[in-house]
């Protein structure tokens, strides 16, 4: 099935470094992840999820979000012209000890990497993960430039189609002083 949202994003990952997000507002068959964000940075992120490339991987995200695992969760390591950082909802629940953000996950179990051609550019998801290709759990991190370093070496979930501006404005730091939090997290099918 030819999905727009992806093509779109091939041919923007080779355009000039001036180029728009690799999407543009409202594409994307999803589902999607609808993050409301507060914080520093306010209002709404919309990931649309790729069940094409990372079928394991998406699975898992739409399972922890309609479960309301991610609701609370903050966005614990931020690094300026990188990545945001997020989905630690063992460690990472805002109101609670955050010592121990980014080091935990979910009770489900890790995901098999599903590494693909997609290129990371401003704006895509991708799962974090430790040493092992095969650790990824529940924590993800967006994109605020392209990261061609990270290609095939971290699996791609989706891209941000709506909401850069306010994936721009959270808080930086690793951890921020004041961390933004993912207030509810849903899932549009």
């Amino acid at each position: 099935m030819f999905n727009k949202a992806f093509f779109a994003a091939l041919i923007l990952a080779a355009a000039p470094v001036f180029a728009p997000a690799a999407f543009a507002e409202g594409d994307g068959p999803g589902p999607n992840l609808v993050i409301e964000v507060a914080g520093a940075a306010n209002g709404e992120i919309v990931i649309d999820l790729d069940t094409l490339h990372a079928p394991k991987h998406v699975a898992q995200i739409v399972a922890l979000a309609k479960s309301g695992a991610y609701d609370g969760v903050v966005f614990h390591r931020v690094i300026d012209g990188f990545m945001a950082q997020t989905g630690d909802v063992q460690y990472g629940k805002s109101g609670g000890d955050l010592s121990g953000a980014g080091m935990g996950g979910s009770d489900m179990p890790n995901i098999p990497a599903e590494f693909s051609d997609v290129p990371f550019a401003r704006g895509t998801v991708g799962m974090a993960r430790s040493q092992d290709p095969d650790s990824a759990n529940s924590q993800f991190f967006i994109m605020f430039a392209p990261g061609d370093f990270l290609n095939g070496q971290y699996t791609v979930i989706g891209q941000v189609i709506k909401g850069m501006d306010v994936v721009d404005a959270i808080q930086r730091g690793e951890p921020p002083a004041t961390p933004d939090v993912m207030v509810k997290v849903t899932v549009q099918e």
